[in-house]
C-alpha cells in the first residue's frame, strides 16, 4: 500500500494532499506522478470532480492506477487530462471495484534486520496482507550494503531468483542469518489470489510508473512465481476483528511477530489507536511472547511520531518502530534501512 492516506472533502485539503503527494513522496522516483498529481493540486475543476467521489476514491495511487488499468498514456498532464475527462465514469467505476494494495515485496529487506535477531522459531501474522508476498522473507535471497561492504544472505536452499537489495547506515543492522519461520498467515479485507494473473497484474498496474520502479514490477511478479505454488494462508477479515483470533492459532512454541507497512494510515484515528492497543496487549491476551513490527508513515502513529528526532529527512521513508518503539527509518519500497537517526 502507498505511504499516504485518503483526505477528507475539503477541496483546499484535497490540493494540499495532491501537492504533497507530487513534493514529498512522488518528486524525483515517479516524474508522471508528480507531473499529475501537481497537475490536479492547481486545478480547481478536477479537485471539484475529485472530491465528489466518495473518500475511499481520492487516494492518488487509486485513482492513477485505475486510469492506466483503463489504458491511460503516460503524458503530460494537459493532455492525460483530456483523456481523464473523456472517460472519467470507466476510470471511477474501475477504482470502486478495487484497492490500493500494493504489495511490496522489496519491503522484506527492512524487515529481517529485526527478524533475524529473533531466536528460535518465528510465526509471521501480516495485517494488510495482499497476495501475502512479504510473507516468505525466508524465500527470497537479499544483498546488503553498507559503509563496511556488500553482504548477500541466501534462503537456506540456496539463492532466490527473487533477490533484494537494501543500503543499510550501520553495519551491525545487517542480517547474517535467516528467521526460523515456522507458521505465516495474513489478513486483508480483499485477499489477492497470487496464482490470479489479472490480480497480479493489478497489483503491477499499482506500482508507480518511473525508471526507478521498473525493477519493483519484475520483483512482483517474480515473489508472485515463487509463492503460487505454495502460497501462505490468508484470512478474509477487518484487522481489527480477526487479529485475535487468527493470532490465537499460531503454534505456541514460535514467537509471534504481528507486523504491518502503509496499512494503517487507511484508517481513521480511533481505529488507528484501537489497533495499537491490540497489538500491544496481543501477547498478554494470548499468554505468549508477541513481537509488533510497525512500518508506517509519519502522521500514523502519534506516539511513535514524537520519537522521530526534529528536523529528520523522512521522506520515501517509513518510519518502522517495535513494540511501539521508533528504531528505524525504513524505504518505503525496501531498498533504504537507517538507523542513525534513533542512534543519537
Amino acid at each position: 500500500m502507498a505511504p499516504h492516506r485518503p483526505m477528507p472533502d475539503d477541496a483546499d485539503r484535497l490540493a494540499a494532499y495532491y501537492a504533497d503527494f507530487a513534493a514529498r513522496w512522488a518528486h524525483g522516483t515517479s516524474p508522471l506522478y508528480e507531473d499529475w498529481a501537481a497537475g490536479i493540486a492547481a486545478d480547481p475543476e478536477m479537485l471539484e470532480r475529485v472530491r465528489m467521489l466518495p473518500p475511499r476514491l481520492h487516494q492518488a495511487n487509486l485513482l492513477f492506477a485505475a486510469a492506466r488499468w483503463a489504458g491511460a498514456p503516460e503524458v503530460p498532464y494537459p493532455r492525460w487530462r483530456e483523456w481523464l475527462t473523456a472517460r472519467w465514469d470507466a476510470v471511477v467505476t474501475g477504482a470502486a471495484a478495487r484497492a490500493t494494495q500494493t504489495n511490496e515485496v522489496g519491503r522484506c529487506a527492512t524487515l529481517l534486520p529485526v527478524l533475524s535477531r529473533i531466536e528460535g522459531p518465528i510465526a509471521l501474522l501480516e495485517v494488510g496482507t495482499a497476495a501475502g508476498l512479504c510473507l516468505l522473507p525466508d524465500r527470497y535471497s537479499y544483498r546488503y550494503t553498507s559503509p563496511a561492504g556488500s553482504h548477500d544472505l541466501h534462503p537456506d536452499d540456496g539463492p532466490a531468483d527473487v533477490v533484494l537489495e537494501c543500503r543499510v547506515d550501520d553495519p551491525a543492522d545487517v542480517p547474517v542469518r535467516m528467521p526460523q519461520v515456522t507458521w505465516r498467515a495474513g489478513i486483508d479485507v480483499s485477499p489477492i489470489d497470487v496464482a490470479d494473473p489479472e490480480a497480479v497484474a493489478w497489483l503491477a498496474t499499482l506500482v508507480w510508473p518511473g525508471p526507478d520502479h521498473d525493477a519493483r514490477v519484475a520483483r512482483l511478479t517474480g515473489a508472485a512465481s515463487l509463492a503460487a505454488p505454495d502460497p501462505p494462508r490468508i484470512v478474509r477479515g477487518d484487522l481489527l476483528e480477526a487479529t485475535a483470533p487468527t493470532a490465537a492459532t499460531a503454534p505456541e512454541d514460535a514467537t509471534l511477530v504481528l507486523f504491518h507497512s502503509a496499512v494503517l494510515l487507511y484508517l481513521d484515528a480511533a481505529a488507528r489507536a484501537a489497533f495499537r492497543r491490540l497489538a500491544l496487549s496481543l501477547g498478554e491476551r494470548l499468554g505468549r511472547p508477541v513481537r509488533w513490527v510497525s512500518n508506517e508513515s509519519l502522521g500514523t502513529h502519534p506516539d511513535v511520531d514524537a520519537q522521530v528526532p526534529r528536523g529528520t529527512d523522512t521522506s520515501h521513508r517509513l518510519v518502522q518502530s517495535v513494540d511501539g518503539i521508533a528504531t528505524a527509518l525504513a524505504g518505503q519500497h525496501g531498498a533504504v534501512y537507517e538507523t542513525a537517526p534513533f542512534s543519537r
